[in-house]
């Protein structure tokens, strides 16, 4: 039997909305809607464009429905850690974006209160600035108390799609306040850090049913009103690694966009100095995996560099930009892609030349040069993330896999089998649609079984490239 489902996947810097029909020996993705996701700058900081995200999802699902009426799953995931407040079901501001310098308060009011050692017993979570229980710290306390609840940006769509205000608990893995020990919030973390016991709404797994659509959504995109909002790993990271054709006990994964979550599966806590040290993080999977994984910037640096080219009116074409960086014979440095500098918008290049000329090394001349210095620094770090958490994790990497964009990047991905000395295999390239639609599938009844038995389907209907380690 195959059946449908959407998925409503936000990324960062895009959004789209894919219809996926499923069945035992079917994975098929149909694209419906794809939209930007711009950051917006206003006076009190830098924000994200809630309801005009929300707007093209809805607009994306009427056309789902327009062309395939028999979805009986919404599926929806995004980036982690940013959220919205509510009183009485409204909205009180547009969610702060991750990257708005505000976290730099919240960092200092947690740690005055609990350093991170301690918070690591607590949580697992790897220091990053812009972890949600930092961002509640940078809210004025009058605000944090008129709200009555707060709710991670897939939860908000789903709040929004059915009324039920739930966390998903791979995505409120990332917020710091869930208890690692037993996956539910830690009430006495929040009360010691003054964040109100009433934000935290309660748990949901992914899998199960958030509830159906209300009448007026279900009218507004054409849809049944007995379609299903099913949660998923919203957290999209998650969702990704549901579809890594890997196999978990042999294998790392970089889940390359916008950021590079390189890690590995395992089916237990890794609360280790070891862990706690080389800055590791311990986040929800699906089925009750732990993704043992470390943060690389990312895509976010070389996208980031060709805005600023282009905003000094120079056309640029990525593909272009690529092919030339890769007939680059002349040394190019690698630099530390995880140096905070790198973190906020801004001018990129002048960055990399800052970060070099403090480094006595020589900065990138040319286009081609910086593209290829990037390339080469991300590499690297993705190489040496891989091989680390294999270790950490105690599992024995024989091969990296790449999915997402960054699997679309042959010279990303041949020079990082070339740094790590294994064999790298790209794709799928919508690996986070994908693990959403089979989370959805499998809920609906459309597939049965393991993690391995989806990502065996996935192997069989989306194979990977490879690229093997040269000399």
């Amino acid at each position: 039997m195959t059946g449908h489902v959407a998925a409503v996947d936000l990324g960062a810097t895009s959004g789209r909305v894919i219809v996926g029909r499923v069945g035992a020996d079917t994975l098929e993705l149909t694209p419906v809607a794809r939209f930007p996701n711009t950051p917006v700058p206003v006076s009190d900081g830098l924000h994200w464009d809630i309801l005009g995200l929300y707007g093209a999802a809805l607009d994306g699902l009427r056309d789902a429905f327009r062309r395939e009426p028999t979805i009986r799953s919404i599926g929806i995931d995004s980036w982690a850690v940013d959220y919205g407040l509510l009183r009485d079901g409204r909205l009180l501001g547009n969610p702060f974006h991750y990257r708005d310098a505000r976290t730099e308060r919240g960092v200092a009011a947690v740690h005055e209160r609990m350093p991170h050692a301690e918070l690591f017993e607590r949580n697992g979570l790897q220091f990053l600035p812009f972890n949600t229980l930092y961002q509640y710290a940078a809210e004025p306390v009058d605000l944090l108390r008129f709200a009555d609840t707060a709710l991670l940006v897939p939860d908000l769509i789903g709040y929004w799609l059915t009324g039920i205000a739930r966390a998903e608990q791979t995505n409120a893995s990332t917020t710091g306040l869930l208890r690692v020990l037993d996956a539910s919030w830690d009430h006495d973390l929040a009360r010691a850090l003054g964040i109100p016991d009433g934000l935290l709404p309660p748990l949901i797994k992914p899998g199960e049913t958030l509830g159906a659509l209300s009448p007026d959504i279900a009218a507004a995109i054409r849809a049944p009103e007995d379609v299903a909002v099913t949660a998923v790993g919203s957290h999209d990271t998650a969702s990704a690694v549901v579809a890594v054709p890997m196999q978990a006990d042999a294998a790392a994964y970089i889940s390359c966009g916008t950021w590079g979550l390189v890690g590995v599966e395992v089916d237990r806590l890794v609360l280790t100095p070891e862990a706690l040290a080389a800055n590791f993080t311990n986040e929800g999977g699906v089925d009750g995996r732990v993704r043992l994984l470390h943060n690389i910037m990312g895509l976010w640096v070389l996208s980031e560099t060709v805005r600023t080219w282009e905003r000094s009116g120079h056309a640029i074409d990525l593909p272009t930009l690529l092919d030339s960086a890769e007939e680059v014979t002349a040394a190019v440095p690698v630099f530390d892609v995880n140096d905070p500098r790198f973190l906020p918008p801004g001018d990129m290049p002048g960055r990399i030349d800052a970060w070099c000329e403090e480094h006595s090394m020589a900065p990138p001349r040319t286009r081609a040069e910086y593209a290829r210095s990037i390339v080469e620094s991300l590499a690297q770090a993705f190489a040496d993330a891989a091989i680390e958490a294999g270790r950490i994790g105690g599992v024995d990497v024989r091969t990296i896999h790449i999915v997402g964009g960054g699997a679309l990047n042959e010279l990303l991905c041949q020079r990082t089998a070339d740094r790590a000395g294994l064999p790298v295999l790209a794709g799928p390239v919508e690996a986070t649609a994908l693990g959403n639609i089979l989370v959805q599938a499998r809920a609906a009844g459309f597939l049965s079984g393991s993690l391995e038995a989806l990502r065996d389907l996935v192997v069989r209907t989306h194979a990977p490239r490879r690229f093997d380690p040269r000399a």
